[in-house]
């Protein structure tokens, strides 16, 4: 049941786009979902698949072709990693978090540094991970302490980053550190090769979901990196991190509707199944009723997000209040939807084989990061606001 690729559209898919999606889809299905409650069980991210997935150009989606990107469009990975977390919202999710790193490095790194590093992340050789989070800033990332000194031709950084995808995995660390004084105009991007002295990781942390994706603290204590390792000038970093985000929150978005497909579709599957007073469920006019919100209500979630996509990819004025509102919308209704899968599954939806309830643990933390949920509302606001004074 793909119903990105079928009936018509809003936003009209090209041929290519929905030979993408068809293609991405067959990939999640054929080498994702059968193994994700053994990696889920097992904490393990399937490096060896990522570099399968990376074959299919999906390791530098919208980078430039000429160092081995994909070339694509906000929409097109809005389709890329709804197919990816129908098989594993946890693994969609970390290729997306991996191409934002590609992305910022490919949109204002030099030409020596997109040389370097985008071959080998395109090809998925080389994992990226961003590191803006801190423990004392997470809502609020232009507070983060992290501190960059100038040391000559190199540049010593001391601090603590938090909650980081891929720490200890990865082998290159976009970081946020403060180079000037307090507030967004004093913060930097750095590139931080795994294996630099002075870069540390914290224990791995144990989690509700995304267990698959390895997440722990980076901790930089003395570490001596190159002044040719700045991304962008000095004070851009913060600007820099903030233009990741609005794709980032799509991307998510995506990672929550494929999740939640990927749960109706299970409900589907049951409920034509299950017997209960001498008929299937899915003949009691109560739970067609549910399928069909749930359907509906996912349906409105992919529009939207293809309507923000479209904004962002032609850079339009309101891109940052859609994406914000695509983020929010998408992540709300696709825990809703799985925990609703999980509710017609009954005492069965509950058990780990059945694969729902992890679906519902990977989907929560999708309401929290890119942006709390609660954050998304005051972008919003403000945006509204402003336009109406």
């Amino acid at each position: 049941m793909t119903t990105f690729t079928d009936g018509p559209a809003p936003y009209h898919l090209s041929d290519d786009q929905r030979d993408i999606a068809t293609m991405v889809r067959g990939f999640a299905d054929a080498r994702i979902a059968p193994h994700a409650a053994d990696w889920d069980r097992d904490h393990h991210l399937p490096v060896d698949v990522l570099r399968e997935a990376a074959e299919l150009g999906l390791g530098a989606i919208y980078c430039r072709e000429d160092h081995g990107g994909s070339g694509m469009g906000r929409l097109d990975a809005a389709l890329i990693f709804e197919a990816l977390a129908t098989g594993c919202p946890t693994i969609s999710a970390y290729i997306s978090i991996h191409n934002m790193a590609a992305w910022m490095i490919d949109t204002y790194g030099s030409d020596d540094q997109r040389a370097r590093w985008i071959p080998p992340m395109a090809a998925m050789e080389t994992l990226g991970a961003y590191c803006l989070t801190e423990a004392g800033a997470g809502s609020d990332a232009a507070s983060l302490q992290a501190r960059a000194v100038r040391d000559g031709d190199e540049y010593v950084l001391d601090g603590v980053k938090q909650f980081i995808s891929g720490a200890g995995t990865a082998g290159v660390y976009v970081v946020m550190a403060r180079t000037g004084g307090a507030g967004p105009k004093g913060i930097t991007a750095f590139l931080i090769e795994d294996g630099t002295p002075g870069l540390g990781f914290g224990k791995q942390e144990e989690k509700m979901g995304w267990k698959a994706q390895p997440t722990a603290q980076v901790i930089l204590d003395g570490c001596r990196i190159p002044a040719a390792n700045r991304l962008g000038e000095e004070g851009e970093g913060f600007r820099i991190a903030m233009s990741g985000l609005d794709g980032g929150r799509l991307n998510i978005g995506a990672c929550s509707l494929g999740g939640a497909q990927s749960a109706l579709e299970k409900a589907i599957g049951y409920v034509g199944e299950r017997e209960q007073f001498g008929a299937a469920i899915g003949t009691l006019q109560t739970v067609q009723f549910a399928i069909a919100d749930m359907a509906t209500e996912l349906e409105m979630v992919r529009t939207f997000l293809w309507r923000a996509a479209s904004a962002l990819d032609a850079g339009d004025a309101d891109k940052t209040r859609l994406c914000a509102m695509a983020k929010r919308v998408a992540t709300d209704v696709g825990l809703e939807v799985a925990d609703r899968s999980l509710q017609l599954h009954g005492g069965y939806g509950y058990l780990s084989e059945y694969g729902v309830e992890k679906i519902v643990r990977d989907l929560r933390v999708h309401k929290i990061l890119e942006g709390t949920n609660e954050v998304m509302r005051l972008i919003v606001s403000r945006d509204v606001l402003g336009r109406g004074a």
